[in-house]
């Protein structure tokens, strides 16, 4: 059993790894797609923001699959979607072309995503501690090399299907070999949604304060995504050259923050460690807003990076513990798949905040707002809390019954 499991995480990490590493090459890529297809300024905002809305859509219908399908399933099958619709954006010519691609790419982001974390949520469960934010840590470091293949792509000045085709040659057979190894958990497999079902799934009104940080969370990460570079060059008199340095920065600091935070929720507990994170976030933005020169904003960027890691996949992991508590372990990808919506909602939400407040106001108050949210995640921190079990301890021991079959049989 336990090789089973080691299996199945590893299987798992490489599939956030992957992902981290597709959705890195689109959006890094955006003013290279809008050339090739002539998108206009004013058209590219409707493309990009039918991304994370279709992704939304895909999302609430993994919440109805998973009572008939294995999250395992609807993981293997999602991925190479993904990666096939990302090589359709860099081969495509005409603009229903582009406009199918990110169709395709956006509803199966939404499946992908929510039976990905449903796994990884799971899997901690039968681990009995915390091991969500290195699988995070996985998808930060996908993204790093990603965003480095994207660079490497525009130096060379590569079309973007020379860039895309020998990541998708490379991840699609590694990831359908890899999906052999899926664990679904108790909460996972064809039929587990309807014991849930039965007892009331989980509603919006007990998700409610998970689904409030997994907004914020995002709305902070997509100020940093989209706003970053502007905010340092125009804002704080930077070079072109380094205001495109404090997005790596975040990255990269995002990346160390994950990977050393399942040690620090084994040590502390999710809730001191999701104040942490929310008190240190909230003090990057703050230096950010009052930063008086390149260097120092720099520094604000570092901490947001720090900060934000933790929230959202501690989100994943309090969402299914919780529906699991409350309603058995059938609720528990039912619930992941509801949170992760929210993952879209602050996306859409964060970078037209920041730039409508930054337009009528200016982008130093601009940066307050996000810190203001992100700080509300502290009134809502006691949610993360895991209750005690039968042993008395506060993390859910590792259970034959918690680790179903894996995709292969196992």
């Amino acid at each position: 059993m336990t090789d089973v499991l080691r299996r199945g995480r590893a299987s798992l990490a490489f599939g956030f790894f992957a992902q981290g590493v597709a959705f890195a090459l689109l959006v890094t890529r955006i003013p290279a797609i809008q050339d090739r297809y002539g998108v206009s300024d004013a058209l590219l905002p409707a493309f990009l923001a039918a991304v994370p809305i279709l992704a939304g859509v895909g999302s609430v219908a993994t919440e109805r699959l998973v009572k008939r399908i294995p999250p395992s399933r609807l993981l293997r099958w999602s991925q190479p979607v993904v990666l096939l619709a990302l090589l359709g954006v860099g081969a495509g010519e005409r603009m229903v072309e582009l406009g199918i691609a990110l169709a395709a790419f956006g509803l199966a982001v939404g499946v992908l995503d929510a039976s990905m974390n449903m796994l990884g949520v799971s899997l901690q469960r039968s681990y009995g501690r915390s091991i969500m934010l290195g699988f995070h840590a996985v998808y930060s470091l996908g993204g790093i090399v990603g965003a480095s293949l994207a660079w490497a792509g525009a130096h060379w000045d590569l079309a973007l299907v020379v860039s895309y085709l020998p990541v998708v040659v490379v991840l699609l057979p590694a990831a359908l070999v890899g999906s052999r190894w899926y664990v679904d958990g108790a909460g996972g497999g064809a039929g587990s949604g309807e014991a849930a079902e039965g007892k009331g799934l989980v509603g919006f009104g007990v998700l409610l304060p998970l689904c409030l940080v997994m907004t914020f969370a995002y709305i902070g990460d997509s100020t940093v995504s989209n706003w970053s570079a502007k905010y340092l060059q125009d804002v704080l008199g930077s070079s072109e050259q380094l205001a495109t340095v404090p997005y790596n920065v975040y990255m990269v600091t995002t990346l160390l923050g994950r990977a050393i935070g399942d040690f620090g929720v084994r040590r502390l507990g999710a809730v001191v460690v999701v104040r942490i994170g929310a008190l240190v976030a909230a003090v990057g933005f703050a230096v950010v807003a009052g930063a008086p020169g390149a260097w120092v904003g720099m520094l604000g960027f570092t901490l947001l990076g720090l900060g934000l890691c933790v929230l959202v996949p501690q989100t994943f992991a309090a969402a299914g513990r919780l529906a699991a508590e409350k309603y058995g372990p059938g609720a528990s990808d039912a619930a992941i798949a509801r949170i992760n919506v929210f993952n879209y909602v602050g996306f859409l939400i964060g970078s037209p905040l920041v730039g409508a407040l930054g337009d009528v106001w200016n982008y130093r108050g601009a940066m307050l707002v996000p810190m203001v949210l992100v700080l509300v995640t502290l009134v809502y921190a006691r949610s993360f809390a895991a209750q005690p079990d039968r042993y008395g301890d506060l993390h859910e021991r590792p259970r034959t019954a918690d680790v179903g079959r894996g995709s292969n049989g196992l």
